[in-house]
C-alpha cells in the first residue's frame, strides 16, 4: 500500500517506482504528474532520471522548446543521452530525432501548444517506451484551442496511462494514484491524512464535490496517514528547489 509523500523528494522517489512497475507490466505510455503551480520542470526531471539509469545513451530526453532543451544541455553537461526540443512537424526532422538505437524517450513538461508534433514523435517512436513528465496538454489559460485541436488531445490522453499523481485539491484534500492503485482521496482531519475514498478512474471535479460533502470513509479501508502536512512540506521542498 502506498501512502502519500511527505515531500517532493518522496513523490519523485514512488513515481519511479510506479513507472517500474507500469514499464514491467508492459505499458508504453505513461504520465506522471505533481501538480503544483511553482514547481519547476528542470529539477524535477533531474530527480526522476535515475529511473533511466541503466539506458544509458539508449534513453532520448525532450524539452517542449529549443530553450528549455538549451537550459538542461548546460545544467547536465555529463549527461550520456541527447537532449532534443520537440520542435517542428516536418517529416524530416521527425526522422532525425527519432533513431533505431533509442530505447526508451522522457517527454518533459509538453504543452498543448507541442501536442500535434509530440503525437507525430510517439508514432514514429512505435512501440518503444514513453513517459511523459508533468504535462501541461490540458492547460486551460491557451486561448484559441479549436475542436481540432481538442479532439487531437482527448485522442492522445486516451492511450496514456497515468501511472503517478499527486494535486493538491486545497490545504486540506489531495487526489492522489500511484500505479498499480486506484485513485485515491485524501483529506486532512485533526492533523492526519486520511484517505476517504478509492476509484477506478480520475475522479471528475464533481465527483470530488460529491466524495467531500458525505464526508465519509469510501474505501474499503480507509487509511489515517500520520504525517504532518503533505503539502506545507512539499511547499517548504519546492522553496528549497527554486532558490
Amino acid at each position: 500500500m502506498t501512502e502519500l509523500p511527505n515531500t517532493l523528494e518522496d513523490a519523485i522517489v514512488q513515481s519511479r517506482t510506479a513507472c517500474q512497475a507500469a514499464l514491467a507490466d508492459g505499458c508504453t505510455r505513461l504520465q506522471v504528474e505533481f501538480l503544483f503551480p511553482e514547481l519547476k520542470p528542470l529539477p524535477v526531471a533531474e530527480q526522476f532520471l535515475p529511473l533511466f539509469a541503466e539506458y544509458d545513451s539508449r534513453l532520448k530526453v525532450f524539452f517542449a522548446d529549443a530553450g528549455a532543451a538549451a537550459l538542461a544541455r548546460r545544467d547536465w553537461v555529463d549527461a550520456p543521452f541527447k537532449i532534443l526540443d520537440i520542435g517542428t512537424a516536418r517529416a524530416a526532422s521527425l526522422q532525425s530525432k527519432i533513431q533505431p538505437e533509442d530505447e526508451i524517450f522522457l517527454f518533459v513538461a509538453p504543452t498543448s501548444v507541442e501536442l500535434p508534433q509530440l503525437e507525430k514523435l510517439c508514432q514514429e517512436i512505435g512501440d518503444r517506451p514513453v513517459i511523459i513528465l508533468n504535462p501541461r496538454l490540458e492547460d486551460s489559460g491557451i486561448v484559441g484551442i479549436g475542436y481540432a485541436a481538442r479532439q487531437t488531445r482527448q485522442r492522445f490522453l486516451n492511450i496514456i496511462e497515468s501511472c503517478y499523481y499527486l494535486r493538491p485539491v486545497d490545504d486540506e484534500t489531495a487526489v492522489f494514484r500511484c500505479y498499480p492503485g486506484q485513485w485515491e482521496v485524501w483529506v486532512e482531519t485533526n492533523g492526519e491524512y486520511q484517505k476517504i475514498a478509492e476509484l477506478p478512474k480520475k475522479p471528475s471535479g464533481d465527483d470530488l464535490d460529491l466524495i467531500l460533502m458525505q464526508g465519509q470513509p469510501q474505501a474499503t479501508n480507509a487509511v489515517p496517514a500520520k504525517k504532518p502536512n503533505v503539502f506545507k512540506s512539499l511547499q517548504r521542498f519546492l522553496k528549497a528547489l527554486s532558490s
